[in-house]
């Protein structure tokens, strides 16, 4: 087989290029904006009074924005988080007398300057209008949940899988976090379970969390989670969750036990050494394990049996079930056995060659395989196909003794045969499969096998 190696590569750096860029922050540079910084005052406040101080629609600044029209609104002044460091920006409301602006998304344009972005629900916005400004407490809330675990989540991960975990990438959202972070081999049921014990014991300390402002060299003498590769300023945000501190400048929970409850949903890999886990809090946490206890109730109840018992009540249904499919298959072998020796007497002689074509009803691939041998050996000097329908699908097998190989192939036999039922195959010289989607034609398709072999001897 030939491997396009150059597009692979391609490909692969292109899936790379995403996956950096999937955890770090977004930044609406494609706005042109050159006025002074906004003051962010998200982390005590909510809501605050504000003033619009630009404007723009589709990238370009406007005076104002109309009912019915999407654009992004700068304030000097904002209660909104704006997407960072893996939590992504606050939803929420900026209202002025009968306006309204529901902003779905914030994102920075500058550093220190966030762009609202959204629709206007009623009335109009312009440039110069007194605000207030308000965050969607609930979902920020809930991402704060998720944000605050994951400081939690990542020194569960370096106590239990090494200090070599390192964080490659995060999402934080109000449904759930999204954990990218180096390590060369899953993540155990059991690791995971030690992980979930850690970080839930973390919670139910409830003890308060701490957030201080200092400059970079104090922060290191901390002793503080820097992140390898992240460019940090001058001044840093120091922020202790429990029994961690890290450098961030999200939005937090002020007390561990805030979080409520935590609990692992997915771990898989998305790159070489690199892993992915991802978790749920609070009232999310709950909504999972309690949609799991319903899908266990749901299974315990078919299968007539207590929740508790329903792992010994599946191993005897799958034991019973291999059981069966071992009848199922020696029932079908000696059906087409009594079929094949019934078939012997539809063979023609062509030249010397017994040429059949037939259908087996009831028969799978294997059935086929194994009832062609038969044929063959009976048969001695043959050319074989052997035809099955299930669930609307054509299953077709062609046989050629060893003598006669020289004269005919079972492959180009086969795909004769797969072309009138929409399909084709292949396979070795003296045997070869074909599959097919159209069973209409399958009849005719058999019938023409015996003019295709005169044609080739």
């Amino acid at each position: 087989m030939a491997v396009d190696e150059e597009g692979f590569k391609v490909a692969m750096d292109k899936q790379k290029a995403q996956a950096r860029a999937a955890g770090k922050f977004k930044m609406d540079r494609a706005l042109d904006y050159t006025g002074a910084g906004n003051t962010f005052v998200g982390y005590e406040q909510l809501e605050a009074p504000a003033k619009i101080v630009a404007l723009y629609v589709d990238g370009t600044p406007t005076a104002e924005l109309k009912a019915g029209q999407t654009g992004v609104v700068v304030l000097d002044t904002t209660p909104f988080y704006a997407e960072s460091g893996g939590q992504v920006g606050d939803e929420g409301l900026i209202r002025s007398g009968s306006a309204t602006f529901a902003v779905g998304d914030t994102l920075k344009i500058k550093a220190d300057v966030f762009g609202h972005h959204g629709s206007v629900a009623s009335g109009t916005l312009a440039v110069g209008d007194h605000v207030t400004a308000a965050v969607n407490t609930a979902v920020r809330a809930a991402t704060m949940r998720n944000h605050s675990v994951t400081h939690l989540m990542h020194k569960a991960l370096r106590e239990v899988l090494g200090d070599h975990v390192q964080q490659k990438g995060s999402l934080v959202n109000a449904e759930r976090t999204r954990f990218d972070f180096a390590h060369n081999a899953p993540v155990t049921d059991v690791q995971i379970r030690e992980i979930e014990a850690r970080v839930n014991a973390e919670i139910l300390v409830n003890s308060p969390t701490q957030a201080r402002v200092m400059d970079i060299e104090s922060a290191q003498k901390t002793g503080a989670m820097m992140l390898f590769g992240e460019k940090y300023g001058e001044t840093v945000r120091v922020l202790d969750i429990g029994s961690s501190r890290e450098l961030c400048g999200g939005t937090h929970v002020q007390r561990t036990g805030d979080i409520g409850l935590f609990k692992v949903v997915g771990e898989g890999g998305v790159a070489a050494g690199v892993r992915r886990i991802e978790a749920v809090t609070g009232s999310n946490a709950l909504s999972y394990l309690q949609d799991l206890e319903f899908a266990v109730q749901q299974a315990a109840g078919t299968l007539k049996t207590p929740p508790a018992e329903l792992q010994s009540r599946l191993t005897q249904v799958l034991e019973q079930v291999k059981s069966l499919e071992k009848e199922v298959t020696s029932l079908k072998g000696k059906l087409a056995s009594s079929q094949g020796d019934e078939l012997m007497a539809q063979a023609v002689d062509i030249q010397g060659v017994k040429v059949l074509a037939a259908l087996l009803e009831g028969a799978d691939a294997k059935t086929l395989r194994d009832t062609m041998d038969k044929l063959k050996d009976k048969l001695k000097t043959a050319a074989i196909v052997l035809a099955a329908v299930e669930g609307g699908k054509v299953q077709l097998a062609a046989g050629v003794t060893a003598d006669t190989i020289g004269k005919l192939k079972a492959g180009e036999l086969v795909n004769f045969v797969a072309s009138q039922v929409g399909g084709k195959g292949g396979g070795k010289p003296d045997m070869a499969m074909a599959g097919g989607t159209d069973p209409s034609g399958l009849a005719k398709a058999l019938a023409s096998v015996p003019t295709w072999v005169t044609g080739q001897l």
